[in-house]
């Protein structure tokens, strides 16, 4: 994958149940194979999905060396992966889809990005929908909270 000419998936594209998953295979390999661009891998992100799933980024990194496939390193991650009841991972998913900005400096960061890409999306709070809006996916708009 080469992501100076691409993007990777987005991260609410999921493999085996997991939301950014699949991104992070996309990103994993670019660095593997020197095509990464200004993506990076571990990001935070990267490091949430590796934190819940009880994975080093070292030994995912391995894994998507030694597996060709996207199936094959779904496979090992969820054999290799701490447990996690279907119903635990639909949680964490959707509070990673809706993670935003965590302190003053990251939401100061976030309104910049989110500016330069589109101004009048005021309405957007997840990195999820910043990434999707800025790789030119479409992102619904969102309501107000009540």
């Amino acid at each position: 994958m080469d992501l100076r000419t691409s993007f990777p998936r987005s991260m609410r594209a999921k493999l085996n149940g997991y939301v950014h998953l699949a991104r992070m295979i996309d990103k994993c390999r670019a660095v593997l194979a020197g095509t990464e661009g200004e993506y990076i891998y571990p990001c935070p992100m990267d490091e949430r999905l590796l934190d819940f799933a009880g994975i080093a980024s070292a030994q995912f990194t391995s894994a998507v060396k030694a597996n060709p496939t996207d199936a094959s390193v779904a496979t090992w991650f969820q054999q290799t992966a701490s447990p996690h009841s279907p119903a635990e991972l639909d949680t964490w998913n959707e509070q990673l889809l809706a993670r935003g900005p965590s302190s003053p400096e990251s939401l100061a960061r976030f309104k910049q990005y989110r500016d330069a890409i589109d101004p009048s999306r005021t309405d957007l709070t997840a990195w999820s929908d910043l990434q999707d809006l800025e790789e030119g996916r479409a992102v619904q708009k969102r309501q107000p909270p009540a």
